[in-house]
């Protein structure tokens, strides 16, 4: 399918008494653009997570917001240094045999020093946090590449829209090709008529001046090319996929034969769709940038 490179995702999973949600947007952008914002203690894994962005995305400049509440209270355990508590007390003893001072020191005392006892957040499971932010970013990246599908379906429609238009313009500037030969040629021999007066046209050195002029306007080469880069696009929006690089090449050739179709074009009809056709495709390559 067609992706746009704009969407929106966000996937949320509590488990284990840990809660992660995951929301992601992203705008057009010629590669692959990520930024993740989450906690610190999370960074371990920007790695695996860029990993998996890149199975469901290929361009767009696209922002992660990660957010993670631990509800568990078991994490956090009270710790005893029995050594910092042996110093605290060596020293103690020290000062009062030192100042004559009444060593008056009390477990309650001791314990209310710096660094007896501290609060320690035990290692997490790694391997199980990684299960549950997995599972919330997958859901954010599905839901995200169905919002940029459906967008791209939306795209494709105006898109193929757009170059049934400019096939039908392609056509018409072929049909017209005759009918200006036909116009030149009789504007020539009424001309040279007028100059000759009675004396006899010569109608072999006519037929070469038509002839000439012919070659000079001539736009079959580029007509047939863009034909065959308004097919080529088709095809590719048809079979769906990142495209989008690939269309925006088509469309720079499709712009080439229009505007040889224009400099050549030697008649107003011709010129006016010219620059129709030129319109156009300004209007589809502007669409291409939002393609994937």
């Amino acid at each position: 399918m067609i992706k746009s490179m704009t969407g929106f995702g966000r996937g949320e999973i509590i488990q284990n008494e840990r809660k992660f949600t995951v929301e992601m947007k992203a705008v057009n952008h010629r590669y692959f653009d990520v930024n993740i914002r989450m906690p610190k203690k999370l960074g371990f894994f920007e790695a695996s997570i860029r990993t998996l962005l890149k199975e469901y995305i290929q361009r767009g400049k696209v922002d992660v917001f990660i957010t993670y509440e631990d509800y568990t209270q078991s994490n956090v355990s009270l710790k005893y240094n029995e050594a910092v508590a042996g110093q605290y007390l060596k020293y103690f003893k020290q000062m009062s045999e030192t100042f004559g001072l009444e060593n008056d020191i009390r477990v309650s005392a001791l314990g209310r020093c710096p660094e007896v006892f501290t609060m320690e957040e035990e290692t997490a499971d790694e391997e199980e946090i990684w299960g549950v932010l997995k599972g919330a970013l997958i859901q954010a990246c599905v839901q995200f590449t169905s919002s940029r599908e459906r967008e791209g379906e939306v795209l494709k429609a105006d898109l193929l829209q757009k170059l049934a238009g400019m096939r039908s313009d392609v056509e018409a500037v072929e049909e017209r090709y005759p009918q200006i030969m036909e116009d030149y040629r009789a504007s020539l021999h009424e001309k040279v008529g007028e100059l000759l007066q009675d004396s006899q046209i010569d109608e072999n050195r006519l037929a070469s001046e038509v002839i000439l002029y012919a070659d000079k306007i001539c736009t079959d080469e580029e007509t047939v090319r863009l034909k065959s880069h308004i097919d080529s696009m088709a095809a590719s929006l048809n079979e769906g996929g990142a495209v989008g690089r690939k269309l925006d090449f088509i469309a720079q050739e499709m712009n080439r034969e229009a505007n040889t179709i224009l400099s050549k074009a030697n008649d107003l009809t011709t010129s006016n769709i010219a620059i129709n056709l030129k319109t156009e495709i300004e209007k589809v390559r502007e669409q291409i940038q939002n393609i994937e």
